[in-house]
């Protein structure tokens, strides 16, 4: 009778190499994260040096589009990380010294979504920007916060949370962050256009009057945005390249800088990116 001698199990070749493999995926993880933060030091130390824009604003695009990607069926999740890049996006600012920061949050063209999203949407928003006043305590220059566009349409307790993180942030400044919601860069005209003529209207002017002394200032004082130089840089995220009526009066002059990045992707070596570009351009306004 032959007896058969036990063999010793030895590790499948496979999960050896599955094993090496695993650790080699881990140190050039580890090799890229060090090399992103060198490089981002060395690009942030490099537009220390150049002209800084006072006033940077963010189409910030792709929240959905970014839940999709990751599998996500509720759009919302979306939604959340786009807060936490924001916390994020505020803090590259504080960091670099830009005084003012106009973040375009809900356009009234997303409020004609359908109600599931919209719903979501709106939850996030009361529920996120009490964050906003937080945050402002962990900043070196914590900001003045103003909600900018029709928030009459706004639910009433999004429109509540708004009213609390301005009476709330309104001793801070000067350094400022405008929050464009419920916003519409024609509706912006239209509505300061109507507040002219009214107040016109009030000191007894005829609208003949008002037509013939009429001057671009004139408008520019009831624009939503009017506490606030006009954007020298507009960033829009996740690759379109348009601007959806954002800032149609204060951008005439403003430079652009369009990202593939989702928003909720955005590094701050595309924040850096999007400074050193500006730096790069020679600004002409107009002339």
């Amino acid at each position: 009778m032959t007896v058969v001698q036990p063999t010793k199990v030895s590790r499948p070749s496979a999960l050896r190499d599955r094993s090496g493999l695993v650790i080699l995926n881990g140190l050039k993880g580890w090799l890229k994260g060090l090399l992103y933060t060198v490089y981002t030091r060395r690009l942030r130390a490099k537009i220390a040096a150049g002209p800084m824009p006072q006033h940077i604003a963010v189409v910030m695009d792709g929240n959905r589009r970014y839940a999709e990607r990751l599998g996500m069926s509720d759009s919302s999740a979306g939604y959340w990380l786009g807060t936490e890049k924001v916390n994020e996006f505020l803090r590259w600012n504080d960091t670099v010294g830009i005084p003012v920061v106009t973040l375009w949050i809900l356009s009234l063209d997303n409020m004609q979504r359908e109600t599931q999203d919209l719903h979501g949407l709106m939850d996030v928003l009361e529920e996120g920007l009490p964050n906003l006043r937080r945050l402002q305590a962990t900043l070196r220059h914590p900001r003045r916060i103003k909600a900018c566009g029709r928030t009459d349409s706004l639910p009433q307790p999004v429109r509540e949370a708004l009213q609390q993180l301005e009476h709330e942030t309104a001793g801070h400044g000067p350094y400022t962050l405008n929050i464009a919601v419920g916003y519409g860069g024609r509706e912006e005209i239209v509505d300061a256009v109507k507040e002219l003529l009214r107040r016109e209207a009030n000191a007894g002017k005829s609208a003949r009057d008002v037509a013939q002394s009429l001057t671009p200032e004139a408008i520019g004082e009831h624009l939503y945005f009017n506490s606030s130089p006009d954007p020298d840089l507009i960033i829009r995220t996740s690759g379109e390249v348009r601007m959806s009526g954002f800032m149609l009066w204060e951008s005439v002059y403003s430079e652009y800088y369009f990202c593939d990045a989702l928003w909720p992707a955005f590094r701050e070596l595309d924040f850096l990116r999007a400074i050193r570009s500006y730096q790069d351009r020679k600004r002409r306004f107009g002339q």
